[in-house]
């Protein structure tokens, strides 16, 4: 069977489609990638990529396609648009000029949702089968980052939402939570499967993680660590705030690991309130370096902003966290904190509850190592009942095959 994956973001950015890609390629699957120039979270291009260049990559075994887009920049305003209509008009022309036809296009949907017209227009031309994986809610998670506010603007990417819930053959959703917003959306609930992530492999296996590898990078103390995207939606400002409630207790430290366009303001926000010994930016490094930093930590921060969507979405690094096995301390409202407290794995706290989230930060503080570690295989158990790769990915081949 062949399937086209669509995908903004691709290899060697780093996102749970590749993955998936990896593991459907394993099981036989005939795949190939459109995708764009990779620029993701710096926007800039990575090194040895331009606008024209790479249009072609193959990533273990798998054949990428890559269109030109124009990089991200600051991931503001009009050059963000170009981002994203960029992809657009030249991975539709990809599909029209390439005449390559496959048996299915799955659209990994993670913001813009827009990424799913190219498949949508190959379903028109070839009859393909059109699967969207939903990872964020159009125009809702917009809406809540900030981007756009433009009511009429919002009304036609509503309307834009509509047409490709309409249109796709199946949907499949990251959250169960997500399932009254698509309905809404002039979805029929027949189309609507719920697959919520997994996490890669190298979460799992303890054994491949060096001993100290990063140990001189990290502080000392109890070690708080958040890693993923600094942005709008991760509230830095209720983050910043319970960090200088904490600072008095010099063993704790919040370790940020990470990129993202809020990064310079949280950055300058820590040095103005002078934090620096409290709170640690470490940068962005690779997903491989994420296990030895994971296993130094005492506890795994996730963090994001009080707005509705956010109630409806499992953040990713919930599921990175659970597998390695660390309790978790989670300021966010919904599904996402419900989790948390299902699993009995660690502390929440309301959204944007930063005065809270410092009481909770010094409650894990002083919380014996043997009750963290119980958190910690909590979080495990959960994980291999809820999140198991091998279940989740049966059910998306199930999905993809009948």
């Amino acid at each position: 069977m062949k399937v086209l994956i669509v995908s903004q973001y691709f290899w060697p950015e780093t996102f749970r489609i590749n993955d998936l890609a990896n593991e459907l390629h394993n099981k036989g699957f005939e795949i190939e990638v459109l995708t764009g120039i990779p620029n993701y979270p710096s926007g800039n291009y990575y090194k040895g990529y331009s606008f024209f260049s790479h249009t072609r990559d193959i990533y273990n075994g798998i054949k990428i396609h890559r269109v030109p887009i124009v990089s991200r920049g600051k991931g503001k305003g009009f050059r963000l648009s170009l981002n994203y209509l960029s992809f657009v008009f030249y991975a539709s022309l990809f599909v029209l000029f390439s005449r390559k036809k496959y048996d299915i296009t799955f659209t990994f949907a993670v913001s813009p949702i827009t990424q799913a017209l190219p498949a949508l227009l190959h379903k028109k031309l070839y009859k393909s089968t059109s699967i969207i994986w939903i990872q964020d809610l159009w125009p809702e998670s917009i809406t809540a980052a900030g981007k756009i506010k433009n009511p009429y603007i919002l009304r036609q990417l509503l309307r834009m939402v509509q047409f490709i819930y309409r249109y796709a053959d199946k949907i499949l959703i990251q959250s169960e939570a997500f399932e009254t917003s698509v309905l809404e959306k002039n979805c029929v609930k027949e189309k609507i499967y719920y697959l919520p992530y997994w996490a890669e492999d190298l979460f799992l296996d303890n054994s491949l993680i060096e001993n100290g590898k990063n140990s001189t990078i990290l502080p000392s103390g109890f070690k708080i660590m958040f890693a993923g995207n600094i942005g709008e939606a991760q509230d830095f400002e209720s983050i910043i705030k319970a960090a200088e409630i904490t600072k008095d207790k010099h063993e704790i430290k919040w370790i940020i690991i990470g990129d993202g366009r809020k990064k310079i303001w949280a950055e300058s926000e820590v040095k103005r309130r002078n934090l620096q010994s409290t709170v640690h930016f470490l940068g962005r490094s690779p997903i491989e370096d994420m296990p030895s930093f994971f296993k130094q930590s005492d506890i795994m921060l996730i963090t994001l902003k009080n707005e509705p969507i956010f109630t409806l979405t499992i953040p990713s690094k919930v599921q990175s966290y659970m597998a390695f096995g660390k309790p978790i301390l989670a300021m966010m409202n919904g599904i996402g904190s419900q989790i948390v407290d299902e699993a009995q794995c660690g502390y929440t706290v309301s959204a944007g509850d930063y005065a809270d989230l410092a009481n909770k930060a010094m409650i894990a503080f002083d919380e014996t190592k043997e009750n963290l570690l119980i958190k910690g295989n909590n979080a495990k158990k959960y994980y291999f009942k809820n999140f198991s790769k091998e279940i989740l990915l049966e059910k998306l081949i199930n999905i993809l095959t009948t």
